[in-house]
């Protein structure tokens, strides 16, 4: 499904895309999908599997929830699932020594260690997989925008159109479990103000599947409550003809008139989705102020950790897939280009905790065994220096450094594809195993049982119930829930 029409148009490698280029892309991508007509289930003597609506073969479901618990940025897998030879911060150190920039902790499972500060992820470590030999594509200079996009669709851009995120896959083909609540929620990315708004919204989308089966975005889970909350003192007559107007703006919309008859049918089948939900009793779910003061307590290591407390919440109400995001925003959270041991120390803080607690919660509510909980990221990260130390860096102090002069340049900072981390527990994925490895010196590439997203995201679609080789026709081909339907689930992760 790869447009080389539109590499051409570029005038050049999408490797070498700048960041203008790559929202040209999917601004044009997004448009054409706007006039396309509806998707429908793609039979041939070729395709093996229909949608599951249609009735076709699918797999049996181990999971009937899916929560993707993303590491926005690129976690670095030797400082955090996957240590290595750990060097302590000196003056002089050189960076060729560095592989770990903190020391390896025991976990619950014999003999398998992670990194420090991790110490309570370590302890359930045992209800699920580690996954140590995924790999990425070297998708060239613009890794961050087109790593996201690929992670979260199964697609390298560019492509003739917009692909859906998996969780728009899974709500158009698995159908919500409830009524009332959105089957396909992110929660904590703010796509507004934060300096990459279309690079982020290329990919927190439905794409060709159409408005209805997008995301519900809650970028701060304390205002769960508020975002689903008809407004204060509004009756429900008054509410009801409020939609009825609201409905009648989004009509007169250019973007609503310009699109096909498909895409404007399924923008107002999304209103009636919100609609729905404002009055219903399951929008209580979005509010965790609910919670007990001590549970909150122990998720609330901030967006993150109260995001997955939401998360449990909407799992347990009937959604279908919920991402929660530590948030892309450009030299922050795991994006550590300079300061990175300093920065991971924190970013621990925010994630052993509340993860731990997710796990734990899901196990003793009896819904572990029947969700998916994913934690991954972009790609992983070295310490290798990105081009020569201080050549074009306007601020000295925050060049990358061959040695170590200061804490600034302690850390794992360069983009890293060779071997990354992930997580999996509940959906019938096996407990308390460590599947691949990565070299244990460097390059710490995956040396053994290396996993693609390609075919990760075939064990997660059948994890789901969901055939990896499922398509729907667009543009009169098929369009596979995995990259040309290749993708092969890696059976060993299951029980």
């Amino acid at each position: 499904m790869n447009s080389n029409h539109d590499e051409r148009r570029l005038g050049q490698d999408p490797r070498r895309w700048t960041r203008r280029d790559f929202v040209r892309w999917a601004s044009a991508a997004a448009a054409m999908t706007l006039t396309m007509g509806e998707p429908r289930v793609w039979a041939s003597p070729q395709a093996e599997s229909m949608s599951a609506a249609a009735g076709g073969n699918q797999p049996s479901a181990k999971a009937d929830c899916c929560i993707l618990l993303w590491m926005a940025g690129g976690m670095a897998a030797p400082d955090t699932f996957d240590p290595k030879r750990y060097a302590p911060f000196r003056v002089g150190l050189p960076a060729s020594e560095i592989l770990s920039t903190f020391p390896a902790i025991d976990t619950v499972l014999p003999g398998v260690q992670i990194s420090q500060g991790l110490e309570n992820i370590a302890q359930v470590l045992d209800r699920g997989t580690l996954i140590r030999s995924h790999v990425l594509p070297d998708l060239g200079h613009i890794l961050h925008s087109r790593h996201q996009y690929h992670w979260h669709t199964g697609y390298i851009p560019p492509q003739t159109v917009a692909a859906p995120h998996m969780g728009a896959w899974m709500a158009r083909l698995l159908g919500p479990r409830d009524d009332a609540v959105p089957p396909f929620i992110v929660i904590g990315q703010r796509l507004e103000g934060i300096g990459e708004k279309e690079e982020l919204k290329a990919f927190h989308t439905a794409g060709f599947l159409g408005g209805e089966y997008g995301p519900f975005v809650i970028p701060y889970p304390e205002q769960g409550a508020e975002a689903v909350r008809p407004p204060h003192g509004m009756t429900p007559s008054r509410f009801e003809n409020r939609y009825h107007f609201y409905r009648k703006l989004a009509e007169a919309d250019p973007r609503y008139v310009q699109a096909g008859d498909f895409h404007r049918e399924s923008i107002l089948r999304a209103m009636e989705s919100a609609y729905r939900l404002l009055a219903s009793p399951k929008r209580e779910a979005f509010d965790i102020s609910l919670e007990p003061k001590d549970v909150y307590d122990e998720y609330n290591t901030g967006r993150f950790g109260l995001g997955c407390l939401l998360a449990r919440r909407l799992a347990e109400a009937g959604a279908r897939f919920i991402e929660v995001t530590t948030e892309y925003v450009p030299f922050e959270g795991w994006d550590t280009h300079e300061n990175g041991h300093t920065r991971y120390a924190k970013m621990k803080e925010l994630i052993d905790r509340p993860v731990a607690r997710l796990v734990r919660d899901l196990e003793e509510r009896g819904l572990l065994d029947r969700t998916l909980v994913v934690l991954a990221s972009e790609f992983s990260r070295d310490m290798l220096v990105e081009g020569v130390p201080g050549s074009n860096a306007k601020d000295q102090s925050r060049a990358p450094a061959d040695v170590m002069g200061e804490m600034i340049h302690y850390g794992l900072h360069r983009h890293f594809t060779g071997a990354s981390s992930v997580l999996m527990f509940g959906g019938g994925i096996g407990r308390g195993k460590v599947f691949g490895e990565s070299a244990p010196e460097r390059p710490c590439m995956a040396v053994k049982d290396p996993i693609s997203v390609t075919d990760l995201h075939a064990t997660i679609y059948t994890a789901m119930g969901i055939s990896p080789r499922t398509a729907l026709e667009v543009e009169r081909r098929p369009f596979y829930v995995t990259e040309d339907g290749k993708g092969k689930p890696e059976t060993r992760l299951f029980a």
